[in-house]
């Protein structure tokens, strides 16, 4: 099994052994969707489970009806989010994941647990760049 320096070091190498230049890099675009400021905290709310539209703008309070709308829309175009729309008066919609968007629960839990990790580190880096400027 590798280390986590081994790893990476794949990852690296991997990475810099790409054909052509990184702006035709087709995970470029998939790395944009669920790297922006609401998917993953709407992958990891609906990782709990079905949810309704209004209940996830409770849970993400400060995500607008606009930007909920636009990233449930690209969360869908991508296959991580399924909609299913009740015959109620009035209509009722219930959102949640497909197996894909289940598949990347785990690797946003690892950035998320290397974010709660260093968090203290980058806010003292920060305060000493300020600091410098």
């Amino acid at each position: 099994m590798l280390n986590a320096m081994q790893e990476a070091d794949r990852f690296v190498t991997k990475w810099n052994e790409q054909d052509g230049p990184l702006q035709n890099c087709p995970v470029r675009g998939v790395l944009d969707k669920i790297g922006d400021k609401w998917s993953m905290l709407l992958i990891m709310t609906l990782g709990a489970g079905p949810k309704r539209f209004n209940q996830l703008r409770r849970d993400v309070p400060d995500i607008s009806q606009k930007m909920l709308t636009q990233t449930l829309r690209d969360l869908q175009r991508d296959g991580m989010v399924a909609r299913r729309v009740f015959d109620t008066k009035p209509p009722s919609v219930e959102y949640r994941l497909t197996p894909l968007g289940e598949s990347i629960i785990v690797p946003f839990g690892h950035l998320i647990r290397w974010a709660d990790d260093n968090h203290p580190r980058i806010d003292r880096a920060r305060v000493e760049f300020d600091k410098a400027a």
